[in-house]
Parts: C-alpha cells; sequence; structure tokens
C-alpha cells in the first residue's frame, strides 16, 4: 500500500500520479530501488521487504505493562524484481516461486513470480477499475482486497483463474494475511480483523493499541509463528503483535 499522504482521509482518493516526497511514489521510483526478499527457515517469505531479524541488536522497552522488543535486521539475499510492479501483497508459493499482487488502476495485477529470476511465469490482468492490494494463500485459494472498496477476489493457484468475487466488513481493503485456518485483515486504521474464509464475514474485531494509543495505519500483515506482524504505512517499520491479544511484543525498523 502506498500513496499520496492524502490517503490517510477517508474520504480520500488516490490517483497513479504520486507525489516525490513519498517514501513509495511510483513504480517508477521502484526501479531506482532493489527489491530484497528475507529467506528464513521460519518463514520463506515475510513482506515485500524479506529480511532475517537480527537478535543482537534487539532491546526492550515497556508498553501497556509488556515487554516489547526492538530489533534490527540482517540483509541475507537479494534478488531481481519487475520495475514496473507495483507491489502490495506477497506471498511464497513453493517451488521457489512468489504470488504477488500489484496496483495501481489500469495496472493491477496478480502474478506468480519465479524467485530467481524475477520472470513472471502467470499473469492475471485485473480489471482497469480495481487497485490490487493485499494478498494471501490459504489452500488451494489465493485471497486479494483491493483499495478504495469493500471487494475482493478469490483465484486458483495453479492458473490465477478467477474464482470468485467477494464482498467484506471491513472499512477498505489493504492487508491480508492467515493462520492456516482465519483470515486476518487490515483496512488502515487501528483494527486487526478476523474473518471467516468461508463466509468472507468478520468474525472478531481488535483494536491494536501502544502505550494505550492506537496504532493506526496499519498496512500489509503477515502471520509467523503466532504473531502477526503488521508494517505500519509510510514508516519504515513492522509492529509484531501477539494473535489473540490487543498489544504489541515487537518492533522491527527498516532503514537501507
Amino acid at each position: 500500500m502506498a500513496s499520496k499522504s492524502s490517503k490517510k482521509k477517508p474520504n480520500s482518493k488516490r490517483s497513479n500520479s504520486k507525489p516525490a516526497s513519498s517514501p513509495m511514489a511510483s513504480p517508477k521510483h521502484f526501479h531506482l530501488k532493489r527489491f530484497f526478499i528475507l529467506i528464513s527457515i521460519m518463514l520463506p517469505v515475510c513482506v515485500i521487504v524479506v529480511l532475517g531479524v537480527s537478535s543482537n541488536t534487539s532491546y526492550k522497552i515497556s508498553s501497556d505493562h509488556h515487554s516489547v522488543k526492538i530489533y534490527g535486521f540482517e540483509l541475507v539475499n537479494e534478488f531481481p524484481h519487475d520495475p514496473r510492479a507495483f507491489t502490495q501483497g506477497l506471498v511464497y508459493a513453493g517451488n521457489e516461486s512468489l504470488y504477488e499482487s500489484t496496483g495501481l488502476y489500469k495496472q493491477s495485477t496478480v502474478r506468480r513470480v519465479a524467485i530467481q529470476t524475477g520472470k513472471v511465469e502467470v499473469l492475471h490482468k485485473m480489471p482497469d477499475s480495481f487497485f490490487g492490494e493485499g494478498l494471501t494463500l490459504l489452500g488451494e485459494r489465493l485471497f486479494q482486497v483491493t483499495w478504495l472498496t469493500k471487494i475482493g477476489f478469490i483465484y486458483d493457484t495453479k492458473n490465477l483463474q478467477k474464482l470468485d468475487r467477494f464482498t467484506h466488513q471491513m472499512e477498505d481493503g489493504w492487508g491480508l494475511a492467515t493462520d492456516g485456518k482465519i483470515l486476518y485483515g487490515s483496512d488502515g486504521t487501528s483494527t486487526l480483523y478476523q474473518i471467516d474464509p468461508q463466509t468472507l464475514k468478520a468474525t472478531r474485531k481488535q483494536v491494536i493499541q501502544f502505550n494505550g494509543r492506537e496504532v493506526r495505519y496499519l498496512n500489509e500483515l503477515e502471520y509467523i509463528n503466532g504473531e502477526i506482524w503488521a508494517n505500519v504505512w509510510q514508516h519504515s517499520i513492522k509492529k509484531r503483535k501477539e494473535k489473540e491479544g490487543n498489544y504489541l511484543t515487537g518492533l522491527q525498523f527498516f532503514t537501507f
């Protein structure tokens, strides 16, 4: 998820043109950056930036009577990536490939990409009116949400054929993750949603807090060993929380 700063406003609109001041300004801006993929034993893919946690740089702070660790990171590998792909969601597909959701109106896609070469193996072009967002894999189905709508799509993992279209109960579509049983979703607010993958209805909502304050702009999500890792929009930081709690257990900063 990336756009102009006005995206914070509930009724704001985002176009394909973004100011240069944005840290994720446009696909052209990505051409000037290198894409980093984190390979770890615990989870082959973390997010758009996949990196190893550097435990020797961690320390703890106090948050709502809970211990919160601060993590650094260690770059462990680097792979080629299509500079025109405005990455919004990324999932490890097995067999040295990734599933990727890309954004921008008239340019959004869902694709399977070879990790080592960056070659697009299968591509599904989305309708021009949709801006692709968070993506997650559950069983043989890919779930995707779209920006500024309550509409999502389900795809077959083999050929990326669209299987279904659904309406969710979040305010917007930003991030998706799964623990293998239920879906977790974010909509750019401080709320984390639990969603039934069969009915696509929200079964639980949790307002995430840090030191008594709501953590807003929760974006891309990942489920790792019983915890939800959430990117905070327009910040080079990821936040960790317990699966069942509404408090943070760790912070991780990414600075290149």
